[in-house]
């Protein structure tokens, strides 16, 4: 049976942390895509004293550049995989001392356990091209509740072909396997049905990945 993400297959992030592929299993580019999230969040006005969340987090790409932007424990983690965040925090970090470990949570299905309610801002960069659209419509409907949180930055390839596409960066996505593409309109009424607005920032992105804002 064809899995909805290659993340899924049985033994995926354990062999490669053993084999030391944690930053090419979290799509490559560590540096250029870690100052690209970077940038997005800084044109956002993230300040230190904002308390983020990085869904998808992985072996701290992102996390690697925020933790030390950030004042301690104002970084929170989430991922499918609570040893792949250990590695990147054990190895990735200049300070781990930086980002508590109980920040690091394992949540897969987007359900948020434990995440405080100070959260301001919130990343999932690369996560939902490569996921079917239900769990980019459940992460939004979930996050709805938190408070403080402002804005809500993600990716998506988009496209209405009903089969594959070829994207600019010359990436194949399809509509039913990953790495997935989704309509401009589907993108937009996600977000406003788990009320937000939609804002599709102009910011070019590694592999053709559109940048949105669910404010």
């Amino acid at each position: 049976m064809r899995l909805p993400s290659p993340y899924l297959a049985p033994g995926f992030y354990d062999e490669a942390i053993a084999r030391g592929r944690h930053r090419d299993i979290v799509g490559g580019r560590w540096d250029e895509t870690a100052r690209v999230q970077m940038q997005a969040l800084l044109s956002q006005g993230m300040t230190p004293d904002d308390h983020l969340l990085d869904i998808g987090c992985g072996c701290l790409r992102l996390g690697h550049k925020a933790v030390p932007y950030l004042k301690p424990g104002h970084y929170w983690g989430t991922d499918a995989s609570l040893a792949l965040m250990r590695h990147g925090r054990l190895t990735e970090l200049p300070d781990p001392s930086r980002l508590p470990e109980d920040h690091l949570i394992e949540d897969a299905r987007f359900a948020f356990p434990g995440i405080p309610d100070t959260i301001t801002l919130a990343i999932a960069f690369g996560v939902f091209t490569h996921l079917p659209h239900t769990a980019l419509q459940t992460a939004l409907q979930n996050l709805r509740p938190f408070p403080n949180l402002r804005a809500t930055l993600f990716t998506t390839f988009l496209s209405d072909a009903p089969g594959p596409t070829r994207q600019p960066d010359g990436v194949v996505t399809h509509p039913d396997r990953p790495p997935y593409h989704l309509p401009e309109a589907a993108v937009r009424d996600t977000i406003a049905a788990a009320g937000f607005t939609p804002i599709r920032l102009p910011t070019l992105l590694p592999r053709g990945q559109v940048l949105w804002s669910a404010t």
